[in-house]
């Protein structure tokens, strides 16, 4: 099979490296890449944001399968074009992918699919923003109802960095106020062919820069799986899963479809566990957001664990082949990402500086490296952008992946390098 994935990041260096680890004679291309990814698979370079150049360079090179990383190209509507002739593609068309491109269409989808979420109301001048924050409260969370790579939310207690928030996106568009929940978060993939629907393994990812959950909203500074936590409220993670299923990710595929807007690829279901509950029945899982792709740096722990081949399981989905009764199979291993981060991040990074030692942070037993934002100078590794690299380490423990992981970050050079040294800490503190 040969498989075009799009996109630049650790996110798609992870797909790529786990359909390079199955035991099939798989062509991988990318498009249009990083230093890390060109190390591994050819690299294309055109606008992957462009519909028709894409659906052009897949039919030249002939593909089996074009697997969508970022929401850009998404919301664009390259899915569409690459159908429109003929080619498998792994990922929503412009329609469905609104799920993640408007908060207030997800809001709209949910409510007509009967899914739990928060209270949310959209604003398009700065006095609807006063009006909701006054009627949902502190803590105040306010979201661009666009896409904003992650960043596009601020959840806090200061009613004036609220309104601030709320001012720099509404000069490019409306905004959504949503009452604030409380509860441990989780992280759910779920394949989706436009009509069944089969999940991979929950995740937990760390959003706020420093440790404690401190500082800025960035794109995710880490993340861990699995989450042996869930058995406490749960029973199982299956049953956690099955739950999410049938209250969430089945109601919206289901009516999605209703609409003619079939989602076909990743729905990334960002959950939050609540002691709020409306009925006997009520597990208290409510629905934070949703994004149309496999989120980053939860896909870092996720695939890594992925016994089921990922290319038969992407190959089903872009073909409405997905059997219900034959759900992914994960490894007993545990997972833990650490990200690495450009100086200034998430401001204004501090870019172009060299990266050194990932030869020897490779040698640390169980650890691999997802590039993020990485290019070659003349053999010169170079950080590129703000999330750099993502130091991912599989162990029987998470006392036994942390320590893996923080060993290689400590053997990698980054001048003003910031990374979180708390993700899965409180994991490995559980297991005693």
């Amino acid at each position: 099979m040969k498989i075009l994935v799009l996109g630049s990041g650790a996110r798609e260096h992870a797909i790529i490296l786990s359909l390079l680890s199955e035991d099939h004679d798989h062509e991988v291309i990318a498009a249009p890449g990083n230093a890390g990814i060109e190390r591994d698979v050819r690299c294309l370079s055109f606008d992957i944001n462009d519909p028709v150049a894409t659906a052009n360079v897949a039919i030249d090179e002939a593909v089996d399968l074009v697997v969508i990383g970022p929401e850009a190209p998404l919301v664009a509507g390259v899915a569409d074009e690459l159908r429109e002739q003929g080619i498998p593609v792994f990922g929503p068309g412009k329609a469905a992918a609104q799920l993640e491109g408007s908060k207030t269409f997800a809001k709209r989808v949910m409510d007509a699919a009967g899914v739990p979420t928060g209270r949310a109301q959209r604003a398009t001048t700065l006095a609807d923003v006063e009006e909701a924050l006054d009627a949902f409260g502190a803590p105040y969370v306010v979201k661009a109802d666009g896409l904003a790579a992650g960043k596009g939310v601020i959840v806090t207690p200061d009613r004036d960095a609220a309104l601030d928030h709320a001012r720099t996106y509404l000069t490019s568009g409306s905004v959504l106020v949503e009452e604030f929940l409380e509860g441990q978060e989780v992280s759910l993939f779920l394949l989706s062919d436009g009509h069944r629907v089969l999940p991979l393994s929950p995740a937990q990812d760390f959003k706020r820069l420093a440790d404690g959950d401190e500082g800025p909203n960035t794109g995710g500074m880490g993340a861990y799986s699995p989450l042996p936590w869930l058995d406490e409220t749960f029973g199982t993670e299956d049953e956690f899963v099955d739950e999410v299923i049938r209250t969430v990710a089945q109601p919206v595929v289901t009516q999605l479809a209703e609409e003619q807007t079939p989602f076909i690829g990743l729905l990334y279901a960002g959950l939050i566990l609540t002691d709020k509950r409306e009925t006997p029945t009520d597990r208290g899982i409510r629905v934070i957001e949703f994004n149309a792709r496999f989120g980053d740096p939860e896909t870092q722990v996720v695939l890594p664990r992925l016994a089921t081949p990922l290319s038969q399981l992407l190959m089903n989905a872009a073909t409405g082949t997905l059997d219900e009764s034959d759900r992914p199979q994960f490894g007993l291993t545990t997972a833990v990402t650490v990200v690495l981060a450009s100086e200034n991040y998430p401001a204004t990074p501090v870019t172009g500086r060299p990266i050194t030692g990932l030869d020897s942070a490779l040698e640390v037993e169980g650890v691999h490296i997802a590039h993020a934002a990485t290019t070659d100078a003349e053999g010169t590794l170079i950080a590129s952008g703000g999330r750099v690299l993502n130091v991912v380490a599989l162990g029987t423990t998470f006392t036994e992946a942390r320590a893996r992981a923080y060993e290689a970050i400590d053997r990698i050079g980054l001048e003003g390098a910031q990374f979180r040294t708390d993700i899965a800490k409180r994991a490995a503190d559980a297991e005693g």
